[in-house]
């Protein structure tokens, strides 16, 4: 993606995830909102000459897939930090998922369990590749890579839910369901 796509899935990802009265815009309780609706909350922001598709080839073009549009309307996936919690369906998980995160937090982790901090879920994902990729955004330049006993977890009364686009998110999981 070049530079005013990457800036433009940023000011998508506010928009979708943070503060979406910014642009003069009510998510749903699913996150979803009216395409037509975020372009005139856009245009409104300074992106004047914006189009459905540009944000159509944002959205197809990012290796993140933050993003989905269906019938007209749009939504990010995950990452909300608004007030009111978006929406997911709980469905079981795999056995094991993968959490990453930098070597610091590891005890924390282990005492307190994952929550989900400035954001509404905890973020998981079903391999190591990904959550090793996760994890280097992260400060520090160690990783580590928990497992989560997710199906066990699950048995036991924590919720999950699947994005389309394989990211699996819980509330707080506590330490019993973490290994190093």
């Amino acid at each position: 993606m070049h530079t005013d796509q990457i800036r433009l899935s940023k000011t998508l990802s506010h928009a979708l995830r943070h503060e979406p009265q910014s642009y003069n815009i009510a998510l749903d309780k699913e996150g979803w909102v009216d395409l037509s609706q975020l372009i005139n909350g856009l245009r409104a922001r300074g992106w004047r000459n914006l189009r459905a598709e540009d944000i159509v080839s944002v959205v197809e073009k990012s290796e993140k897939k933050r993003f989905q549009i269906l019938d007209g309307r749009i939504r990010a996936y995950y990452g909300h930090s608004t007030e009111e919690k978006i929406i997911k369906q709980p469905q079981a998980p795999p056995d094991v998922l993968y959490h990453g995160t930098s070597a610091e937090s590891v005890n924390e982790i282990m005492t307190q369990g994952l929550l989900p901090m400035s954001r509404q879920y905890v973020h998981l994902s079903t391999d190591t590749a990904t959550a090793k990729i996760v994890a280097s955004r992260r400060k520090g330049s160690n990783i580590s890579i928990l497992t989560i006993l997710a199906r066990q977890a699950y048995d036991e009364g924590i919720s999950f839910y699947k994005e389309e686009n394989g990211i699996w998110l819980c509330d707080r999981l506590l330490p019993a369901y973490i290994r190093l």
